[in-house]
């Protein structure tokens, strides 16, 4: 058995979960673990607990970046966000190092590199760190990349929790877009069958769609349906089309415009009461859980974290309390009347 797998402690349990019942049935085979990026000695000590690392070998893959569009590169790790901000893992450093090394080696030496953040800090000096020990790979070709902007994602969260507006952003929100492709379900297909779409400039319909406002792109792709023109990709035009009407249900069941308009007054310090009153209904009515969440965040930030926030907090976590189909906030029989009952100096609902 081979394994190629990215150096998670859970993937290692399942594997070693897997080599167990193989040794409990008395079955015999070997085992290769790949680990991509790179190996970390934390799960060799998994499976050391586990009892099987003599019954495995392993290695690496130093697979640092993926091209997923003709102008964008990715190194696709979703975790180390909350290996490094949350949990204060700095073990991916050496990834983001390496992947500069990778780029400069491809492309020739950087004309300047500018960062903001002890994230961007780090990765920078450890990178600086192996070129000098490499003796620059690239240092004889041609630049090509003028300038290098490492950018820690703690210098602005604000951007990242405000709703998404243009069609490929929604469609990440709705369907998850994972390596530049995403799977759209019988929901958009019509069909009992599911398909992949890779989203990239290969895909004429979408490529001109993609940093469009939702708005608009409904009635562009109607009209493209009636008359597309023959060079254009006929076949997945109604992927499209199934995106956008299961994005509007999504949206409309979820007050969209005026969760927008409540983003708004966030972002400008204007009738905040009203905004926090917006997001205490959205908790009570249990549209969207993370959707709450986010707004809360927001909140948060904007208002540097004032007793609005907290209220609301202790307000989530009565709604999302496990066990609790309906939360006793908003149960038929408690004594409390409005969401803001549990703040000293409640908010009028939003709409009163």
């Amino acid at each position: 058995f081979c394994f190629l797998v990215r150096p998670r402690i859970k993937t290692m349990r399942y594997i070693a979960d897997i080599v167990n019942a193989d040794k409990m049935s008395g079955r015999s085979r070997k085992y290769k673990i790949i680990f991509s990026p790179q190996k970390f000695y934390a799960c060799e000590m998994v499976l050391e607990e586990e009892g099987v690392f003599g019954d495995v070998t392993c290695d690496e893959w130093s697979f640092y970046l993926l091209p997923l569009d003709e102008d964008i590169i990715s190194m696709e790790l979703p975790e180390f966000f909350r290996d490094y901000f949350l949990e204060g893992d700095h073990r991916w450093i050496n990834s983001v190092a390496r992947a500069l090394q990778l780029l400069n080696s491809l492309y020739g030496p950087f004309g300047k590199a500018y960062g903001i953040g002890r994230c961007a800090k780090m990765s920078y000096e450890l990178w600086r760190d192996l070129e000098e020990e490499s003796e620059g790979d690239g240092q004889g070709r041609k630049p090509e990349i003028g300038n290098v902007f490492l950018m820690d994602r703690d210098t602005d969260y604000v951007t990242a929790l405000c709703s998404q507006v243009v069609y490929e952003g929604l469609v990440d929100d709705t369907f998850r877009i994972k390596c530049g492709s995403v799977d759209f379900g019988p929901d958009v297909t019509s069909s009992d069958k599911s398909i992949k779409v890779l989203l990239n400039a290969q895909d004429k319909v979408f490529s001109q769609i993609r940093n469009e406002h939702f708005s608009s792109v409904f009635g562009f792709l109607s009209q493209k349906s009636r008359n597309l023109q023959a060079q254009y990709d006929v076949s997945i035009a109604p992927g499209h089309i199934g995106a956008c009407e299961s994005i509007m249900k999504k949206k409309t069941k979820q007050d969209f415009q005026e969760m927008i308009k409540a983003e708004h007054s966030l972002l400008e310090g204007v009738d905040v009461r009203e905004s926090t009153s917006f997001i205490e209904e959205h908790i009570d009515r249990q549209v969207s859980p993370i959707e709450s969440l986010r707004l809360m965040c927001l909140l948060s930030i904007t208002e540097n974290g004032d007793q609005k926030s907290r209220n609301l907090q202790a307000q989530y976590d009565v709604s999302i309390a496990p066990g609790r189909g309906t939360p006793a906030l908003l149960s038929p029989h408690s004594p409390v009347t409005s969401p803001g009952a549990l703040s000293p100096t409640a908010a009028p609902r939003h709409g009163h």
